[in-house]
């Protein structure tokens, strides 16, 4: 492949020249914008079989939920097809088609002239069409919802709270712990009398010890008080004797 003869991505806008370094070698591409035949390279990578449950997506079985969708979702319709809130496939395919066929130089036009949202830039615009088609086969394909699924809203808020797949995750990984709490507390409960108890016993055993080491220092001090007086007494003693013989005292 060489950039005279490139390789046709139909999932890269009309016109735009591009190059991928794989393994050592470049490999040139040029985009075709063609939104519906971008969905059906994507699809495969979803890893839906005929053996996958309804609701599985890459063999992991999803549960039946009502949908928010945010984060790449909500960039990919909000940021450059500017058709936020909820979601309509027939009017997000449209918007994801019309956007793949406009040519790269118009697209980059559209930048300039700031039609797009301020956060967007030359990398959104390129993979784009790219991103639209493989949030559309997630969808439908993947997570199997109906093309006309009344109740699938894109928002980055729900209840005045930024919502990230991040906090989703915490939730998902954390949703026993109300049940661990419970049994720590059953437990806390049903032992809760011989637990005082324990605590009783080993709060009058604490003090009983600080006490016997109070009264034991105390004693060793009145008996080192003792000593000392003694030896003063004979000391005194000593000296007494020795005017009365005449000697004279030291010092």
């Amino acid at each position: 492949m060489s950039a005279a003869s490139p390789s046709l991505d139909p999932c890269l806008p009309v016109g735009l020249m591009d190059s991928v370094q794989r393994d050592g070698q470049t490999v040139f591409l040029r985009g075709q914008g063609d939104c519906s035949r971008c969905q059906e390279v994507v699809r495969p990578f979803l890893g839906k079989t005929d053996s996958s449950t309804s609701s599985s997506l890459g063999g992991v079985y999803q549960a039946p939920i009502n949908f928010y969708s945010f984060s790449e979702f909500c960039y990919c319709k909000e940021d450059v097809l500017c058709i936020g809130g909820h979601y309509s496939s027939t009017k997000y395919t449209r918007a994801a088609m019309d956007y793949c066929a406009t040519k790269w130089s118009t697209l980059k036009q559209r930048l300039d002239s700031k039609l797009f949202a301020s956060q967007t830039d030359l990398h959104r615009l390129k993979y784009q069409c790219f991103k639209s088609a493989w949030m559309y086969e997630v969808l439908h394909t993947g997570f199997q919802f109906p093309k006309d699924y009344p109740n699938l809203k894109t928002t980055q808020l729900v209840y005045d709270k930024e919502v990230q797949w991040t906090l989703g995750a915490i939730l998902f990984k954390t949703r026993f712990l109300p049940l661990r709490d419970l049994e720590v507390e059953a437990f806390r409960q049903s032992h809760s009398s011989w637990i005082r108890f324990f605590f009783v016993c080993n709060h009058y055993l604490i003090f009983a010890c600080i006490l016997v080491v109070v009264l034991a220092i105390l004693l060793y001090v009145l008996r080192l008080r003792r000593i000392h007086q003694r030896e003063k007494r004979s000391a005194a003693t000593l000296d007494l004797l020795r005017v009365e013989e005449g000697e004279p005292l030291k010092g």
